[in-house]
């Protein structure tokens, strides 16, 4: 079986321009499927950037709430509710919302606002400059550096601007996991503070952050919240919530499930054909070895063994290109949404296996139909 095998590759890579053409088509399939599944994920990791950089391992909201941007107005008496439940560690307010700033050169840009517990600080971002102590100063914010740093200008520690007609400073300047999907920069600030900035109607706590004592306490927090009308939600539900509203409910989800199969069917179509012009072109050399006794399984062992070789190339350079440039992406466009995952890579790598199958499938009728006689008698 080794030296069939051997053979078989040897077969492969003699005719250069059609084992090319092969892995072109493997390449540019598996390139296409990594690229739009990983844009995919990358913009639903960025629509969860609230929660994955506040960190809280419960959320309490309205149950009407699909994403963390579209939050709805908590009553007061919800957070005291919370706190005196059983198994709950801390509980402590959170505002989110949005606003529009007037920078020092007179233009507006709208930013995303997030208001911290006072007494706490719970969620907190990490400081790059300044002390996080400073947001406590009157008119104090911290400007988050991520890919929309730069929307609010020439950015530093003192920097002055007005956000409703209330003066604000930068004290600070943070880091955070995950950049915003919407492109807008984001700021902090206190829970009162923003409120007091900001419009709102007569319930200003966007959502209320939740500390379980233990991991078991979690399944009886949320009922006793549901119980009060309701819903209280994991950090890794409430991101679940949020991949499938964008999943299912706009356009994204089925457009990227359009360009992916495109991108499987293209792979498939250009990459069956070439491997079928393969087995045609080398049909007497198979004629030949089915004639001096090959047998049929080692037959179909070679074309598999083929396929797979050719899938598994393409499935490499088609990844590795994908990285190159979704890495030169992110260099030169910072609002670049694009993260690769095993899932991604898992997907794409089943997909290519699914067009090596079936291309192998077409081959290995070919062959087992060939008579020796056939090719002895050409």
């Amino acid at each position: 079986m080794r030296g069939i095998l051997k053979l078989a590759f040897k077969l492969l890579v003699n005719d250069r321009s059609k084992f090319t053409a092969l892995l072109t088509g493997i390449t540019f399939a598996a390139f296409l499927m990594v690229v739009m599944t990983s844009l995919f994920a990358g913009v639903l990791n960025r629509a969860s950037s609230t929660v994955i950089n506040i960190g809280a391992d419960m959320w309490v909201m309205d149950p009407s709430v699909q994403t963390v941007a579209s939050s709805i107005g908590l009553p007061d008496y919800l957070l005291d509710s919370v706190r005196s439940i059983p198994g709950v560690k801390y509980a402590v307010p959170l505002f989110s919302g949005t606003a529009l700033v007037k920078l020092g050169n007179g233009t507006y840009q709208a930013v995303s606002v997030l208001g911290l517990d006072d007494t706490s600080l719970f969620g907190r971002p990490t400081m790059l400059q300044g002390n996080i102590q400073n947001i406590f100063a009157e008119s104090s914010f911290i400007l988050v550096r991520d890919s929309e740093f730069s929307k609010f200008g020439d950015a530093h520690l003192g920097t002055e601007f007005e956000l409703n007609d209330h003066r604000g400073v930068l004290v600070g300047i943070a880091k955070a996991p995950t950049s915003s999907l919407f492109g807008l920069p984001t700021l902090y600030t206190t829970y009162n503070r923003a409120i007091q900035y900001i419009p709102n109607p007569r319930f200003t706590i966007s959502y209320v952050l939740v500390e379980p004592k233990s991991a078991a306490d979690v399944p009886e927090i949320q009922r006793r919240v549901a119980a009060l009308g309701y819903l209280a939600l994991t950090r890794a539900q409430f991101e679940n919530r949020i991949s499938d509203f964008y999943k299912y409910q706009t356009g994204l989800g089925i457009n990227i499930l359009i360009m992916t199969t495109i991108s499987f069917i293209v792979g498939l179509s250009i990459s069956g054909q070439t491997f079928y012009t393969f087995i045609l072109e080398n049909l007497e050399k198979f004629g030949a070895l089915k004639a001096i006794g090959t047998k049929s399984r080692e037959l179909i062992a070679m074309i598999l063994f083929q396929s797979t070789v050719t899938a598994l190339i393409g499935y490499g350079l088609g990844v590795g290109l994908c990285t190159t440039l979704t890495t030169l992406a992110k260099m030169r466009l910072p609002d670049y949404a694009s993260r690769i995952t095993f899932f991604n890579l898992a997907l794409a790598l089943g997909m290519v296996v699914l067009i090596s199958a079936i291309s192998s499938y077409v081959g290995v009728r070919k062959v087992l139909r060939i008579e020796p006689f056939d090719v002895f008698r050409g």
